[in-house]
Formats: C-alpha cells, structure tokens, sequence
C-alpha cells in the first residue's frame, strides 16, 4: 500500500477483463486498483490511522520538517502539479509553505476521480483563497499531455509512495511519460518508502485490529457486488510477506480450504486448492540506489534526498 490511494477507477468492461485475466493466471492475480471501491476506499482511510502505518505520518513529518527547503531548491514562482492527487489533503503542508513566499499559486491535481477532485477543490478554496485549483481529470500512468501546455516553472509531486505499486520497469515507464511532458528547469518531487526492519515492515500491512486484512478481502468482496460472483469471503485469509529478493511487500489472499467460484458476469468457474493464493499487491521498498536507478533511467536527475531521522522514508527533488 502507497500512503495515497492508486490512481484508477476503470469501467466495468476493463474490469472484468482484469479480473479473467488475472484469476485464469498461475499463479493468480488481481490488479490492486480493486481494492478501491467506495468500501475498500474508507477500509484504506482508516489504515492511514492506525499505529502500525508509520508511511503516512513519517512522510507528513519530512514535510513539515522541510517543505521550505524543497520549495527554495524547486526555485521560484512555483505552480504545484500533483499525480494521484485525490482530495490533496497531504499537500496542505507544502501549499501553506508556498503561499508564503509568493502571494498567489496555481495548483493542478491530477486524478481519475473527479469527486475527489471535487472534493479537492473544495477543502483547498476555503482553507487557501489565495490558491487557483484547476482539477484534470486523467490517469497519470500512460502521460498527462496538459502538463505541456501548463506555463511557468512546474513542480510536480508524485508523493505517498505511489511508485512502490508498480513494479521498476514500469515506474521508470511512468517517470519517462512525465519526464517528457516537462520543459527544462521543471522538477519532481517523489516520495519513496525504504526497506527497514521487519519488525516495523510486517504490522504496518498486518495491523492488529485487522484493517488491512478486511482491506484486502474487499476486493473479493467487490467481484461479489460488481460481477455477482460468489467468493466465499471468510475462507480465505490475509497474508503479508516480505520478498526480500525483489525488496517489496507482498499482500496475498490465501484459500484456507479447496473452494471453487462461479463468476456469472463472466461465466466463469475460478477453482482453488486448499492453500493457494491470489497475489493482490507489491510496495516496492526502496533503496538510494533503486531511486537514483530509476530517476537517471527516466531521464531525471536527483538532486536532493530529505529523510526522517530514522531514515524509513525519504522525499526526493530530481530535475528535468
């Protein structure tokens, strides 16, 4: 999980296509935007919370540290761009930090939700009515052509970790898009989590209430509304795993039992063996030496990296 949600709702079709693809597969698969329905929405709000998430708060934490900084490295008479953006509300710290070293801003938040957006645009008029809110309703993933036609020194913040979600190829595939939709002087703010001990690893994707892991079933729980599938929910259990090789977290639905499940929508039967699993996320945790790898193979070039003093979490400003 990023500290943001991911960036996509699709429509039903793609959905479904996702879904037989990912579960006639070996081993099985679900694309983790689906865990991000109205439900599994709220489910990750309150993950945000608990005690064992560290993400959230340790990246606010380098921001209300240093948010003066990064704006002063970024350069002058900025306008704000943020990927993913959904309601903006972990970007006050740096807006508020902005607006005071320049009268008036210009901020586009990116997003596929265009509630959230709404939402966004709301929050931010009454809290800053010296701040321009201009939403643009567009996946980020596959390029954001307005960010051409955006004037002045952009910065654009790609925060929460997003990047952790995607596997390094395509985050370095991601970055490219942007990086070429950017003009010289522009810069990128990017928020990674790194890899740290699995004492702090592990409850943060296994919390003790056992959030995360109605987070996870969720999706299951989707097919059933969206696909009128038949998922027994409560016969598979939550596993979080530690993949040390490939330096990410891994969240997998595993079968407590041998089940089958009938997908009308699709007419489909999905079988499953007592034990076997449904792989449904990856959070890459990073290194300095993955960051600056995939910053260089983007075409971006770091250069400055701010950390919390435990060194969990680190924000990085790399330029076009």
């Amino acid at each position: 999980m990023a500290t943001s949600k991911p960036m996509r709702f699709l429509a039903d079709n793609a959905t479904a296509a996702a879904v037989r693809e990912g579960l006639s597969a070996t081993p099985k698969r679900l694309p983790s935007w689906l865990f991000y329905d109205e439900a599994g929405s709220a489910l990750f709000e309150h993950i945000t919370e608990l005690p064992e998430y560290y993400l959230t708060r340790t990246e606010r934490a380098i921001f209300e540290a240093y948010a003066g900084e990064m704006l002063q490295a970024a350069g002058p008479s900025l306008t704000l761009v943020e990927l993913g953006a959904g309601t903006a509300t972990k970007t006050c710290v740096l807006i508020e930090e902005l607006l005071q070293r320049q009268p008036r801003a210009l901020f586009y938040p990116i997003d596929v939700s265009p509630s959230a957006l709404q939402e966004a645009g709301k929050q931010l008029a009454r809290q800053f009515p010296q701040l321009r809110v201009n939403p643009i309703v567009a996946d980020y993933t596959g390029g954001v052509d307005a960010l051409t036609r955006i004037t002045g020194r952009k910065l654009v913040l790609y925060i929460g970790s997003s990047i952790g979600n995607f596997e390094p190829s395509q985050a370095v595939g991601i970055l490219r898009r942007i990086r070429r939709s950017l003009r010289a002087g522009d810069a990128l703010l990017l928020g990674t989590d790194f890899a740290k001990s699995l004492k702090v690893l592990l409850p943060a994707y296994n919390d003790a209430q056992g959030v995360t892991a109605a987070f996870n079933k969720n999706i299951l729980a989707r097919l059933n509304r969206e696909l009128d599938a038949d998922f027994n929910v409560d016969a598979f259990q939550h596993l979080a795993i530690w993949n040390k090789p490939c330096s990410r977290m891994e969240m997998h639905l595993e079968s407590v039992c041998a089940q089958q499940a009938f997908l009308p929508m699709l007419d489909m039967d999905v079988t499953f063996a007592a034990g076997e699993r449904i792989h449904t996320e990856n959070s890459y945790k990073y290194t300095m030496e993955m960051v600056e790898t995939i910053l260089r193979e983007s075409g971006f070039k770091l250069e400055t990296t701010w950390q919390d003093r435990q060194k969990w979490f680190g924000v990085h400003l790399a330029r076009v």
